[in-house]
């Protein structure tokens, strides 16, 4: 281990020239223009695959192709498999950038670039760490499959598609990901649990065209103040979700878990001031950390329908729409929850108005149990790379892969984040910490000695 901990020590420049490499490439997957791009960047995965000792292939689909790489070592290690993606969000607008999106630049000990922490910088790390133990030490402690795709961004549609048909050759015995973050600033994480999600979206049509309001306004049903009816009635005033049965098979959390939430470092100031809010809301009853990560929830992610424009416009508008999603925790089955949603909301519809109710993505909420032996390894390993033991959270975002995971694969997945909530994901100015990277690189090498001995 010293050897390998020696080598990665001396080519942390030489990580991040190629990690540069890697950012520079614009693998935009939500833009048909970016095709070739993205081509590249799977080019340059399966180079990255190959150079860490893995056998590795670009393997098309009806999208952007799945990069796999393996190395099996002995049938009688822990075989781990290793997912992340090498697309990235749209960099718009780009005049609120610092710097070119993907001409990564180096500014008080952080790497600017689309994709640095979301995901290339995080999945890097294990590519890095992985070459690292067989450049050295010519084998690796655990058994190892990469699986890096190229449709995270746009909601991974050929993914489950390709676990199914390769069920045999993706077994493994416990699943990573680099995909979150840690608590906050120098304190790193595990997290346990995210929340599942349902998405969906709720069309009224009224009259076949805008009609005059002054002709026409009250004797027939408008569809903008009946989508904003439905979804004001969705929660109430104490953030309680009024769909009947929606808290039915809620899981509450445990009392031990609630002590330990309270435990972790928290400033609700920090926390408005951050977010630019003035007051925090939600679930009677629940902490802000609770109600973030443990409680479900159902919120409008917009509504449109009628005019917007500069002006008024006195109309009874034709149509209105609304985009709904809702975050799940264990216990609640998305199925169940759609039909409940869609239920409760064709019921108030006023006659007169056509109710269409479209469903989107979903997957369950995830929950490890935070006393087992492979979280006890990750956290002897993240201990050793960050120079503190880690925290153990859960988070309110949700990662369908790791319900994928778990359907189709039967495995649980380690979400062991490097980056920080502050890195600006998604947003101009996305960032990874150097620290963190280097760090991370240090945590995954520790990863996989530690695993390797769940087994001995």
């Amino acid at each position: 281990m010293d050897t390998v901990l020696q080598h990665l020590q001396s080519q942390q420049q030489t990580a991040l020239d190629e990690l540069f490499e890697f950012l520079r490439i614009p693998s935009v997957s939500a833009d048909s223009a970016f095709l070739p791009e993205m081509q590249r960047c799977a080019e340059f995965v399966l180079r990255s695959m190959i150079d860490a000792g893995l056998t590795a292939e670009i393997i098309p689909t009806n999208g952007h192709p799945i990069v796999y790489g393996e190395r099996i070592e002995d049938s009688s290690l822990p075989t781990v498999l290793v997912y992340g993606h090498y697309d990235v969000q749209p960099p718009d607008p780009l005049e609120l950038w610092t710097t070119p999106p993907f001409e990564p630049q180096i500014r008080d000990g952080k790497i600017y670039a689309r994709g640095a922490t979301d995901d290339k910088g995080q999945v890097f790390t294990h590519l890095k760490s992985i070459q690292a133990w067989v450049s050295k030490t010519g084998r690796l402690p655990v058994n190892i499959k990469f699986l890096i795709e190229g449709e995270e961004e746009v909601g991974s549609d050929n993914l489950d598609r390709f676990l199914e048909d390769n069920t045999e050759r993706l077994k493994a015995d416990v699943a990573v990901i680099s995909d979150t973050s840690q608590y906050g600033d120098g304190i790193p994480a595990i997290t346990y649990g995210l929340r599942g999600i349902v998405a969906a979206e709720v069309r009224l049509t009224g009259p076949s065209k805008d009609l005059h309001s002054g002709v026409f306004g009250g004797s027939v049903a408008n569809p903008v103040n009946a989508i904003a009816r439905l979804c004001g009635s969705l929660v109430d005033e104490t953030g309680r979700v009024q769909i009947p049965g929606f808290y039915d098979d809620v899981i509450e959390l445990s009392e031990k878990e609630k002590q330990e939430f309270a435990r972790l470092p928290f400033s609700e100031d920090s926390f408005l001031a951050d977010i630019g809010s003035a007051a925090v809301f939600g679930e009677t009853g629940y902490s802000t950390l609770e109600r973030r990560w443990v409680r479900p929830t159902c919120d409008v992610n917009g509504i449109v329908g009628g005019y917007t424009g500069e002006g008024p416009k006195t109309i009874v508008p034709s149509k209105a729409a609304a985009k709904l999603t809702c975050r799940l925790v264990p216990g609640q089955n998305p199925k169940t929850i759609l039909t409940a949603l869609e239920t409760f909301l064709r019921k108030q519809c006023p006659p007169g108005l056509t109710f269409e109710f479209l469903t989107f993505h979903g997957c369950e909420a995830f929950v490890f149990d935070p006393n087992s032996e492979w979280i006890n390894a990750a956290s002897a390993a993240l201990q050793a790379a960050f120079g503190k033991p880690p925290v153990f959270i859960r988070e309110g975002g949700s990662i369908p892969v790791v319900s994928s995971f778990q359907r189709i694969l039967g495995i649980d997945t380690l979400l062991l984040g490097w980056g920080r909530n502050t890195d600006d994901l998604h947003s101009p100015n996305e960032h990874f910490h150097v620290d963190d990277f280097h760090n991370g690189i240090l945590a995954s090498a520790h990863l996989w000695q530690e695993l390797a001995a769940v087994r001995q």
